[in-house]
């Protein structure tokens, strides 16, 4: 069988197991079938549908605004003894043409399988670096907005920019997420403990390819104190080390936020790029069902024998829970670029208007 008709059939197999067989899971290992759809009618001046700087203006339907429209399936089964064996399996979704977010991966997002104790967690296989999960508590838009979050582009390395493979990513785009990964998580109390090593598996082995890192975070009282640190190698064993430090602050109907990261990375023998993102922001509860959040992101790059250049991103956002399960939401957001970061021939300035719905099931 082709490699590319083996994959259609895969792709049908699994599609056909989450539509008709899910009770049957849920009963026999505590599978459950889950996911988010989230569509939005947007319009952006000096910005394309895909978030990258333009010079004129357009409309577009766009997926994944509030939340990253997805699918997945995950589950555990008790071993005795306290202890569980754990699964995770995610595929990201663009709801607006109903292809798969990653055309080289099928479940882009997760595909981890792992033991769970007192004594922690540990888990083998795709999942999210420590500086995803580190910013994860404390991102003033609550994670929202993944396509265009400075947080989650260029802190957490989800779109770095480099055109390098760092970690086993299996992208040049960004390292978010590695390949052949072990994440060790354990809860103590108010504190979370986690250590994570990549490995490259890159033939001739070594280093290359490979990633390894620690975080901690504090919750307690309504106050989160969160941060992690990561060292990522490419192919030519050139490295990229990053942190991110965050805090935030429930006070009544009020949440807080603020974070700090910064990336550095050898590009080539002699060019180093380093990147840094500071943000704050916070939400106000106005009623059980309506949230309003205002955060602004401030993003510096400097360049082995270029000059600096970055941009400052504002975005006000306003959710409003029809039920449990869906929301209707609108965003507003307004970017300066500074020092020609948007490239020759777009606009200085660009900002967007969406509305949208998204839905849990």
């Amino acid at each position: 069988m082709e490699e590319k008709t083996l994959i259609q059939t895969t792709r049908a197999l699994c599609a056909l197991l989450a539509a008709t067989a899910a009770p049957a899971f849920a009963q026999a290992s505590g599978a459950t079938l889950y996911g988010i759809v989230d569509l939005g009618v947007r319009h952006a001046s000096g910005l394309t549908p895909g978030y990258a700087p333009s010079a004129d203006s357009r409309a577009s339907l766009n997926s994944g605004v509030d939340n990253t429209s997805r699918w997945g399936l995950r589950g555990s089964e008790d071993l005795g003894g306290g202890a569980k064996a754990l699964f995770h399996l995610e595929a990201g979704i663009n709801a607006d043409t109903g292809a798969s977010a990653n055309s080289s991966k099928f479940f882009d997002r997760a595909s981890w399988l792992g033991l769970q104790g007192g004594w922690g967690t540990l888990a083998a296989g795709r999942q999210t670096t420590l500086l995803a999960d580190a910013v994860s508590p404390v991102d003033p838009l609550g994670m929202r907005f993944a396509s265009f979050n400075p947080n989650i582009n260029v802190a957490a390395l989800s779109q770095h920019g480099l055109g390098i493979q760092y970690g086993s990513a299996g992208s040049t785009s960004g390292s978010y997420r590695l390949d052949n990964a072990l994440k060790y998580t354990g809860r103590f109390g108010a504190m979370t403990v986690r250590a994570m090593h990549g490995f490259g598996e890159l033939a001739g082995g070594g280093s290359r390819l490979s990633s390894s890192g620690l975080g901690l975070a504090y919750a307690k009282q309504g106050l989160t104190l969160s941060g992690a640190y990561q060292t990522f190698k490419d192919a030519n064993a050139r490295d990229l080390d990053a942190y991110l430090l965050g805090a935030a602050y429930q006070w009544g109907s009020v949440r807080w936020a603020a974070t700090a990261g910064r990336s550095q990375a050898r590009t080539s023998a002699t060019a180093r790029t380093e990147q840094r993102v500071l943000s704050a922001g916070g939400t106000w509860s106005a009623t059980p069902a309506a949230d309003l959040t205002l955060a602004y992101y401030k993003v510096d790059r400097t360049r082995t024998l270029q000059a600096g250049d970055g941009y400052g991103r504002l975005v006000a956002f306003g959710e409003y829970k029809l039920s449990r399960r869906t929301r209707l939401y609108a965003e507003f957001d307004a970017t300066r670029w500074r020092g020609g970061y948007q490239g020759t021939g777009n606009k200085a300035r660009a900002t967007g208007v969406t509305l949208g719905v998204l839905h849990h099931f």
